[in-house]
């Protein structure tokens, strides 16, 4: 009789912990998609904000140099004074970026994308055509290398992964012309 109760207590405790149960991986973090912009030609923008990155730089300036005798001893040590400032490290950048518009994001089109992004070693999860959050994080990841930040799936970016043809310059440039 005992040891049956055990078993039923235990899973019964275990149960009610459930939501405190480790999983064993991270879950991936939420963010927001950025906002399309379409103009009156029917092409749509992405915006990718980069925030200034500010540090606090603390140093040592001399108040007061040392005062030394004519025999060479020192009768008043160097005077220092801490100073803590912020410092701009990097500038705020904005960049407007032609985007695929969200109406042409299809499930045949973002599976095409997931595969070519697990092509080059940037997307690890299934090719289930959804623009989800490891989607997103695979297209920042990959855009980071070459131009910005952004979770959104910029036309050049496109163009470079072969989902969409290549600007009338590019098939110039593709043909030595």
């Amino acid at each position: 009789m005992v040891r049956s109760t055990i078993p039923m207590v235990l899973c019964g405790l275990l149960a009610a912990c459930a939501d405190d149960v480790a999983l064993p991986f991270a879950p991936l973090p939420a963010f927001d998609v950025p906002q399309v912009e379409k103009d009156i030609a029917g092409r749509c923008y992405g915006r990718d904000v980069t925030p200034a990155r500010i540090e606090t730089v603390t140093e040592q300036v001399m108040v007061q140099p040392p005062e030394v005798s004519s025999d060479g001893t020192v009768t008043a040590p160097t005077a220092f004074r801490t100073v803590t400032r912020q410092e701009i490290t990097k500038e705020r950048r904005e960049i407007l970026f032609e985007t695929i518009c969200p109406e042409n994001l299809t499930p045949e089109f973002v599976a095409s994308l997931q595969r070519a992004l697990k092509a080059r070693g940037h997307y690890r999860g299934p090719i289930n055509g959804v623009l989800d959050t490891r989607t997103s994080l695979a297209i920042k990841a990959f855009q980071r290398i070459d131009s910005h930040d952004s979770p959104l799936l910029d036309i050049e970016t496109a163009r470079r992964l072969g989902l969409i043809a290549l600007s009338p310059e590019q098939m110039d440039t593709a043909s030595g012309q």
